[in-house]
């Protein structure tokens, strides 16, 4: 059981998290959280706690007590850093010069992972869970889209699966079925690769939960989008799509009509696709990072909200477009380009994520009956995350109950 100043429970309403749900959750002062075999059996007023709970150890803390954070867009495994294209960037490149003059992006992406072993990705890759769990990252995403073959992406499908095996936190596995046109190949050939033979082979092996499509003029089209979700749903998986990135493609709109489960980026969504997703059970994933790092346009995030669509917030943790981990890190820069209130963006980085990846039951929140995933804060105010950006305010990560990670000298 542990006894905190304060206890943000991300509680109270239904998921997805919007409009007043994202604000309105609920905060205990003088607070108690006590589990047993995992499982959460009280959050709440200390003064509250009943008298039948009897645990075996006591921990008293001096920050805030949240969810874990759920990181629901990352780019894991890869191979390599691109930090040169980074540079490149800054001397006047863009993200699509990169990417269609031949050699960078994804491209290069695909190449670093195709020339490594297995056991080289492994060993690049399991230090980044190791940060993710002193940075709070409880549950989280991994993504394929760096094979650009029906082998190789099968390949990156199994490495995600082992590293996810490995993990102390809970990984799901989406296949990115469509993130790049391979080039001895044409769009509407992988398409139909993808639908024909990808998708079953993933699906017979038991190897993704979820297919991602990036609709994008330099990639695929809202009609891919539609095409990929009929195969994939017809193998039980769930649908995700990257929409309205460099540019306006109407992708949030054929995304929300589709009931997929999340549109991410959304830098450029128009008018109609803000109040399709407001009206559509489509979440509206918002990746701050990139953003930044891109140089883009921010995603409309308080249209968004207003609109009532629901939001998360992801790290898009990946090489060549976001190479951050660290959840406080996109709260900060998404406080930032937002102006979200900090309730919203713990809500989106919490309940509303672990919504988009399927484990809303389970996780996301602080109530009887989940999984007792949480983090202790040095702060006893939340607001002070996005205040101090660049600062990693998470003292302790707890998985089950179970203390997994503590930033050194900290004591409970």
């Amino acid at each position: 059981m542990v006894f905190a100043p304060a206890l943000v429970s991300v509680s109270g309403f239904a998921p997805p998290l919007r409009g007043a749900g994202l604000t309105d959750h609920m905060v205990f002062r003088d607070a108690a959280l006590a589990w047993e075999e995992g499982l959460i059996t009280f959050a709440g007023r200390r003064a509250d706690l009943p008298l039948s709970h009897d645990p075996v150890e006591t921990f008293h803390v001096d920050g805030a007590v949240i969810p874990g954070f759920v990181d629901c867009h990352t780019h894991v495994p890869f191979m390599g850093w691109r930090a040169d294209e980074f540079e490149a960037r800054l001397a006047g490149k863009t993200y699509r010069d990169l990417h269609t003059g031949g050699g960078g992006g994804i491209y290069r992406s695909a190449r670093m992972l195709a020339e490594a072993s297995d056991d080289e990705v492994l060993d690049f890759c399991r230090p980044f869970l190791v940060e993710m769990l002193e940075h709070g990252t409880t549950t989280l995403e991994f993504k394929t889209g760096y094979g650009l073959s029906i082998e190789r992406e099968l390949r990156q499908a199994r490495l995600a699966r082992r590293l996810a095996d490995e993990a102390p936190q809970s990984v799901t596995v989406t296949l990115l079925a469509c993130h790049a046109i391979p080039e001895q190949s044409t769009r509407q050939a992988w398409v139909d690769n993808v639908c024909r033979e990808l998708i079953p082979a993933a699906a017979r092996e038991g190897l993704v939960d979820a297919v991602d499509v990036y609709v994008e003029d330099i990639a695929f089209s809202a009609e891919d989008l539609e095409r990929v979700a009929t195969r994939a749903r017809e193998h039980g998986l769930e649908v995700r799509a990257h929409a309205d990135q460099l540019a306006s493609s109407g992708a949030a709109e054929v995304a929300a009509r589709l009931a997929v489960r999340s549109a991410d980026h959304l830098n450029h969504v128009s008018a109609e696709g803000i109040a399709t997703l407001g009206a559509s059970a489509t979440m509206a994933g918002l990746l701050p990072v990139s953003t930044m790092f891109l140089g883009e346009h921010p995603a409309p995030a308080a249209n968004l909200v207003s609109a009532g669509a629901a939001v998360a917030i992801a790290t898009d943790f990946n090489p060549g477009t976001s190479p951050c981990l660290s959840m406080p890190e996109a709260i900060a820069v998404g406080a930032a380009l937002y102006g979200l209130p900090v309730p919203a963006l713990v809500a989106a980085a919490t309940l509303n994520a672990a919504w988009v990846l399927g484990l809303h039951e389970q996780l996301g929140s602080l109530e009887p009956g989940k999984r007792a995933d949480f983090l202790v804060l040095d702060v006893s105010d939340p607001a002070m995350v996005p205040y101090r950006p660049g600062h990693d305010p998470v003292l302790e990560t707890w998985i089950a109950g179970r203390r997994v990670a503590m930033r050194t000298g900290a004591e409970s």
